[in-house]
């Protein structure tokens, strides 16, 4: 799987993420917060939709993600298309009728991603619930000024990574990014390995 398609089916399914699930879903519950869903990603009210690998899934549909565009996937379940409006100003960047294209064997990785992330943040807090932010396509959490969570690629880093980002910069050789620490989930492993790297960050940090 090379990294031009995993950066295409990310961009693909944050494009859905933002202007599919959390647009719709802002406008009739008031809120932009998705969460992590076996084998993907969902709302956390109504309406409530999961994507599951490359597919869109809803009450009596499921829409394939693969030669499309978010428009027509909102046409076709009733919704009007579109980011979260007045909230942020850094998002997909995607227009609502842009191409949609996501490989399924990326779309799987990127929801196994996901899935160790939340699994390893839950450990990390179990009192925290880990929200999958639209406008970064990221899971995280925020502990003591200190925020945990994975994304799924972006600018400084394009395929899925792991982060520690303490509100306060730290020095040392842990922190290796401009925001604090990353580390590929490619490199790290599942969901025991993010979580002794999660472990680790909060530790340096408090230190």
């Amino acid at each position: 799987m090379d990294i031009d398609t995993v950066v295409r089916t990310r961009r693909a399914l944050h494009a859905v993420a933002e202007t599919v699930l959390a647009g719709p879903q802002y406008r009739a519950s008031g809120t932009i917060r998705l969460r992590a869903y076996p084998g993907g990603f969902a709302t956390t009210a109504e309406p409530f939709l999961q994507v599951i690998g490359d597919e869109l899934m809803a009450p009596g549909h499921r829409l394939t993600l693969r030669r499309t565009s978010c428009a027509a996937l909102a046409t076709a379940l009733g919704l009007e298309p579109g980011p979260p409006e007045g909230l942020y100003h850094d998002g997909s960047g995607a227009a609502s009728d842009d191409p949609v294209d996501a490989d399924p064997q990326a779309a799987q990785w990127i929801a196994h991603c996901f899935g160790a992330a939340d699994t390893a943040l839950r450990r990390l807090a179990p009192d925290t619930e880990p929200v999958l932010w639209p406008e970064h396509f990221d899971l995280g959490i925020t502990l003591d000024a200190v925020n945990y969570g994975v994304s799924a690629g972006d600018s400084y880093q394009p395929e899925p990574y792991a982060y520690v980002g303490p509100h306060t910069p730290r020095t040392g050789g842990f922190w290796n990014a401009p925001f604090g620490a990353a580390r590929t989930v490619r490199e790290l492993g599942g969901a025991d390995a993010l979580t002794r790297y999660f472990d680790e960050g909060r530790r340096l940090a408090a230190g």
